[in-house]
């Protein structure tokens, strides 16, 4: 391992320990969105409606992780299950008004919270930033063989 791969690490660690997730942002009024929810909820809203099976591969997942956790969003009325819109046996789950509402609002605090962090940072280095992070993520998606698809693109 180089040097500059032990320097990534240490600065992801440290990342990882800020908890931007962990303060008043992670409460809207309709109460506490898990981590794991906000994940799911985006994954849905850029791919469009999901089965238990998709969602298992998409995160690397075992259904059984995923049954609890569509569950949980279930309970919490942030997902619905329907009827496969393309006509499949298998029902998927969909964002509900809720869970839209919700989605957006957790992730306007987060965009509010990078902008307090990079207030002195330039447009082009913010570029860079968001350009370098894709890239990781993108490397990461393709070594584990499951790419994430992002807003504006075609799917996974």
């Amino acid at each position: 391992m180089s040097n500059r791969s032990h320097e990534v690490e240490y600065e992801q660690m440290l990342l990882s320990r800020h908890g931007l997730w962990q303060h008043k942002g992670g409460r809207g009024k309709d109460g506490p969105m898990e981590r794991s929810a906000y994940i799911l909820l985006s994954r849905i809203r850029v791919q469009g409606p999901m089965s238990i099976g998709e969602l298992s591969d998409a995160f690397g997942l075992d259904t059984s992780t995923l049954n609890r956790q569509t569950a949980a969003a279930m309970r919490s009325g942030l997902v619905e299950r329907i009827p496969d819109p393309a006509g499949g046996m298998a029902r998927k789950f969909q964002i509900t008004d809720k869970g839209a509402r919700m989605l957006d609002e957790k992730r306007d605090y987060f965009v509010q919270a990078l902008d307090k962090v990079m207030a002195d940072w330039s447009d082009d280095d913010i570029a860079h930033f968001a350009s370098y992070l894709r890239r990781f993520n993108s490397d990461i998606e393709r070594i584990e063989g499951r790419p994430w698809p992002r807003p504006g693109t075609d799917g996974p």
